[in-house]
């Protein structure tokens, strides 16, 4: 599959990354290629920069890694016309930093990032999930309760959540809950605030929810 990944931080290149490894044909969109290359984070790594305005232009899928402060307006560059049609996976959150840590939400309760996007960019299929995790559980599940945890995938169309799911099999995920809506996106990124501060007492970002039915 073509994918364009948005978002030159950890947890789009790792992604980006990790999808390459699985056999995908993956650019990394950026505003910048010369100057994203030339910083330390990116210096070995063989991933494709492309400039945003043309990285999803043949793309299958689309992953929204940017920060969630920036992401409609990283988005808007990529071009409604470039993001019609396909399957958008946005892993990103509303973490409003403002009044210093830990963050609040930018959004949430009545309305979510996901949602906004979708509202932006109506022609896309905005599929939600992985924005639970840290990245490095993210792309090997394995490292948290030897690959026990749960994920999930939220969405109003169907067919575009399976595409996802697939690419969360694909990563080595095994319990995935399917949300179907993406108002679910709301509970998703209110997860968050309980995240962030759950990482001082257990000492790590890498922990999980697992769901017990």
């Amino acid at each position: 599959m073509r994918i364009a990944v948005i978002g030159t931080g950890v947890f789009g290149r790792t992604l980006a990354q990790a999808l390459q490894r699985a056999g995908h044909d993956v650019a990394v969109g950026t505003r910048d290629p010369g100057e994203t290359s030339q910083r330390e984070d990116w210096l070995g790594v063989d991933v494709p920069l492309q400039q945003l305005a043309v990285v999803a232009g043949d793309a299958e899928l689309v992953v929204n890694a940017t920060n969630g402060g920036a992401s409609l307006a990283a988005l808007g560059e990529v071009g409604s016309d470039h993001l019609a049609g396909k399957v958008l996976l946005d892993v990103s959150n509303p973490l409003d930093f403002s009044q210093g840590f830990p963050p609040t939400l930018s959004v949430k309760d009545t309305d979510s990032l996901a949602e906004q996007i979708q509202r932006a960019f109506p022609d896309a299929k905005v599929v939600k999930a992985l924005n639970t995790v840290t990245v490095s559980v993210a792309v090997d599940p394995g490292l948290v309760g030897n690959g026990d945890t749960t994920v999930f995938a939220a969405s109003d169309d169907a067919e575009a959540r399976e595409v996802v799911i697939e690419l969360l099999r694909e990563l080595g995920w095994v319990d995935i809950i399917e949300l179907d809506g993406l108002s679910n996106a709301r509970g998703l990124e209110m997860w968050l605030p309980l995240w962030v501060r759950l990482m001082g007492p257990l000492g790590t970002a890498e922990f999980n929810l697992k769901i017990v039915r």
